[in-house]
């Protein structure tokens, strides 16, 4: 049954009521016309019951705005849905990502994530390419998709909402790596779920890794929110030494906009359930709104924690990713970094849920409490262990 407005529906009760689905709920395809955004192709969803989020076709599939009744979800920066025809790669020492960075959902990756890195690349057997050059969090951001549907689909009186596409990051004498992703939303639920599976198509063996960049903005963040889950550890923190109090924002409670603000990184150890998977949220107590995510932990056994409170870009990053913070180097040594043989594959599973109300804001937090606890110090002393990911 569809829960809609209140009561529970049959798919004949919702056909006895309107003559099209796409009069409350439907995915939309249309082409934005205007400024840097022009050109992009965008699946529009929405579930029903005020969840509306898109889906941008050209930037790997990526989710850009996300709101509920009216009220953002999703981060949006300065720079827009820029057109990735727009996009400089290798632009300012590789720092070109910055111009192009906005939206709930930045998928990074799929050979590098982190900081601009170059590698040794006897893999690929070319003697002009010893190295590689990756810019801060790979390429595949910003590779428009081959789109391969999208609509909705009936299994009983049960209504999903669907879009699915290959995104396909290739070099001569270089990485083949396609992203195939599938993001489903069921008519009459505040749920979003990201079915991706990364496949390496070239017949090199190839470097992997992989970052969700999961932004969210004002409302959801604002002065007072919380950031929650189930901290095991906090492994590391980008300030941590003389400077990690100094702008008087830990790990959990979260500030207004400041000027001048400086970056913070976390990386945090999460605690999986029986299950095996890792539930975390942020949340607005003043409005009882939030988001909730749930990730596989032997999927994406890393997370990240993006704190970017300057004023005009107000941002928290909840990051669930393949590698540790340190990056491509890092892993390398390690015998930690993935390499895919041809035809191997990834699969990564991902739910996002909006949270409306104090009722869904409770709950999420005895979810997530039932796993695991969280330090209640901000500034909890980072132990410098990083989990073995061999």
């Amino acid at each position: 049954m569809v829960e809609l407005h209140g009561r529970a529906m049959s798919r004949l009760d919702l056909a006895r009521r309107t003559g099209s689905l796409a009069a409350f709920a439907g995915v939309r395809l249309v082409t934005l016309g205007d400024g840097v955004e022009r050109g992009v192709r965008v699946l529009e969803f929405r579930t029903g019951t005020g969840l509306a989020f898109d889906v941008l076709v050209d930037r790997a599939m990526d989710i850009g705005a996300c709101e509920h009744r009216g009220r953002a979800v999703g981060w949006q920066s300065p720079t827009g849905f820029r057109h990735p025809g727009l996009h400089e790669t290798e632009g300012e020492g590789g720092l070109g990502f910055l111009r192009s960075f906005s939206g709930l959902l930045v998928t990074c990756g799929l050979d590098h994530v982190g900081f601009n890195a170059e590698e040794p690349a006897p893999h690929y057997h070319y003697g002009p390419r010893a190295s590689v050059k990756h810019t801060i969090h790979g390429r595949v951001g910003t590779v428009p998709a081959r789109l391969g549907g999208y609509g909705e689909r009936w299994d009983g009186d049960r209504c999903t909402l669907w879009c699915e596409g290959t995104v396909r990051q290739s070099a001569v004498f270089g990485e083949d790596l396609h992203l195939h992703r599938r993001i489903e939303a069921d008519v009459g639920t505040d749920e979003i779920r990201i079915l991706d599976r990364v496949v390496n198509h070239g017949f090199y063996d190839t470097p992997h890794m992989l970052l969700y960049h999961l932004n969210v903005g004002y409302p959801v963040l604002d002065e007072g929110s919380r950031f929650l889950a189930p901290v095991a550890d906090v492994v590391m923190a980008s300030h941590a030494g003389e400077g990690y109090r100094r702008q008087g924002v830990g790990y959990r409670a979260m500030p207004g906009p400041r000027d001048g603000f400086t970056e913070q990184v976390w990386e945090h150890d999460l605690a999986a359930d029986a299950d095996g998977r890792v539930p975390y949220a942020v949340v607005n107590d003043a409005l009882g709104f939030g988001l909730a995510v749930e990730v596989v932990k032997a999927q994406l056994p890393c997370f990240t924690e993006w704190q970017h409170f300057q004023a005009g870009a107000y941002a928290l990053g909840i990051e669930p990713g393949t590698n540790h913070v340190p990056g491509h180097a890092f892993a390398r040594e390690r015998g930690e970094l993935a390499m895919l043989k041809h035809g191997e594959e990834r699969r990564y599973d991902l739910t996002l849920r909006v949270l409306d109300g104090a009722g869904a804001v409770a709950a999420a937090e005895r979810r997530i409490s039932a796993v695991g606890g969280q330090p209640e110090e901000d500034y909890p002393e980072p132990s410098g262990v990083f989990a073995d990911l061999r």
